[in-house]
């Protein structure tokens, strides 16, 4: 018995601990490779647009580059030059487009790249591991990049790991990532707003953003050059093709919107109706939690921008967007897009399936919520066709991921603080009988990093950098005559770190 109980309390530890998260990773790797060798053992692919992609291929192959005249059997080419680039690789490694077995291999490949590279993203940001586990567990992303073989599939990997090397400040390499995403389908500028906030939170500069917002511009311009610059393509045709904003969806196929009736679907007021919420939903996140690094909120954002920031506050608001921050902030903003979006499609679930997990654990409501929500969504994406009932479920679920977000970080704030005060307190305690009541001899700073430590521990922070002086006392905020003064900040690396705070 007593072995059942150390075995389960283990069990308990591992999956809550983020510090086991690289094992968890690792194990589940194993499982789902395991996995996904059945799947394409036992389940038949299914065709959709293999073909249709294949056909334009051979055309882009012969010499075609007027996007206008390149087309398939489920109709003409609507993706960017990227998602040519890739295909055409495919048509090569799968001689033609015939030898489906190399085509599963390679999409298999994607999809364990793209699930390592999510739970990456996970660790970085301190999520427990039994979030990971949801992840492996979808039948319909599963049945996505095994059996369908969508560009969905590339685009949702250059995405992530250009959130991974945001996520460790790598800035250049992650805006070269990010604009190879949306060179393969626009979808991934759903997460434009969000990146965009974080390079100029991070970096500290609009005008370091600014150019990183140009090299994702040249390159999406290198992408296309060979469509724009022949003599036979143009630049209306492609970005006509390619950037299609204005593209009709057919309210049969529909995953999302399907419970609203086909009147409403078809109805230009909807469509319009869909981007003001779009734009009024960022604009709520952005001035009441995106902005929480910024001393003053939003109007101080503005004056930054216009006016520019000293040193100091740059180095704090970079601190002050830690992992965390930067995973919550670019998955929510994504969430949004997706729940305002026109029309949602079966492949499209590969947008949102790797980042629910994580939204709805930020939300604080427990295990049970977090399972519960991401039961339903599963079912409602599996239901085929959708019903009135399966699309209310799909929305429904992006609501409560939003709704959960929103309120947990309030929550979070909360306890950050009185996590925060708590330790202050039990510190002071601790240093009353050993420091003199108006001094601050050179020893009290090795005693204050060994209660920072401990406090870095108890709150699971991942920051173990702490901030001295050049006498090897700690940095403080203020230097109030009495240690025991409320004004005191022993380890002010331990304060609310704003938005998210793990």
């Amino acid at each position: 018995m007593n072995l059942i109980k150390w075995t389960c309390a283990r069990g308990i530890d591992i999956a809550r601990h983020p510090k086991y998260g690289i094992h968890v990773a690792l194990a589940l790797l194993c499982f789902d490779g395991l996995l996904s060798y059945v799947i394409l053992r036992k389940v038949p692919y299914t065709e959709i647009d293999w073909e249709a992609y294949m056909e334009q291929i051979s055309q882009y192959r012969a010499g075609e580059r007027d996007y206008r005249n390149i087309k398939g059997g489920t109709g003409p080419l609507v993706y960017p030059a990227g998602h040519v680039y890739i295909y055409n690789w495919l048509y090569i490694f799968t001689d033609g487009g015939v030898r489906r077995e190399r085509v599963q291999v390679a999409f298999w490949v994607a999809y364990m790249a793209t699930l390592w590279l999510t739970m990456a993203c996970y660790r970085k940001a301190s999520a427990p591991p039994w979030t990971m586990c949801l992840l492996v567990l979808s039948k319909r992303l599963h049945s996505i990049y095994l059996l369908r073989f969508f560009n969905d599939c590339f685009s949702t990997l250059l995405v992530f790991a250009s959130i991974l090397l945001v996520q460790t400040r790598q800035y250049t390499l992650s805006a070269v990532f990010y604009s190879l995403s949306v060179g393969v389908k626009m979808s991934s500028l759903l997460y434009l707003p969000a990146l965009g906030l974080i390079f100029v939170l991070s970096t500290g500069s609009p005008g370091k953003a600014l150019r990183l917002a140009t090299l994702m511009l040249q390159i999406q311009v290198l992408l296309a050059v060979p469509f724009v610059a022949s003599e036979s393509g143009s630049l209306s045709g492609y970005l006509g093709r390619a950037f299609e904003f204005s593209r009709a969806f057919l309210w049969k196929w529909t995953v999302n919107w399907r419970f609203v009736g086909e009147d409403v679907f078809t109805s230009f007021w909807f469509k319009v109706g869909l981007l003001v919420l779009h734009i009024a939903l960022l604009f709520f996140f952005l001035s009441t939690r995106w902005l929480r690094p910024v001393r003053g909120g939003l109007i101080q954002f503005i004056r930054n921008l216009v006016g520019g920031t000293d040193r100091e506050e740059e180095i704090r608001t970079s601190a002050q967007t830690d992992g965390a921050y930067m995973l919550t902030t670019l998955f929510t903003c994504n969430m949004v897009g997706m729940l305002c979006a026109r029309s949602l499609h079966y492949q499209f679930y590969s947008w949102m399936a790797w980042t629910t997990p994580f939204l709805l654990w930020k939300s604080g409501l427990g295990v049970p919520f977090v399972v519960s929500v991401w039961a339903m969504q599963e079912y409602a994406w599996n239901v085929y066709p959708s019903s009135r009932l399966s699309s209310a479920m799909a929305v429904g679920c992006m609501v409560l991921q939003l709704m959960g977000v929103w309120i947990g970080a309030s929550d979070e704030k909360e306890n950050a603080n009185a996590k925060r005060k708590r330790r202050v307190s039990q510190l002071n305690l601790k240093l009353r009988p050993i420091v003199a009541h108006d001094t601050y001899p050179l020893f009290c700073g090795f005693i204050v990093v060994g209660e920072c430590g401990a406090g870095a521990q108890d709150t699971g922070s991942r920051d173990r950098r702490y901030r001295f002086q050049a006498n090897n006392t700690p940095h403080l905020d203020s230097a109030p005559s009495t240690l025991t003064s409320p004004a005191l900040n022993p380890f002010p690396n331990l304060r609310n770190r704003g938005f998210y705070n793990v």
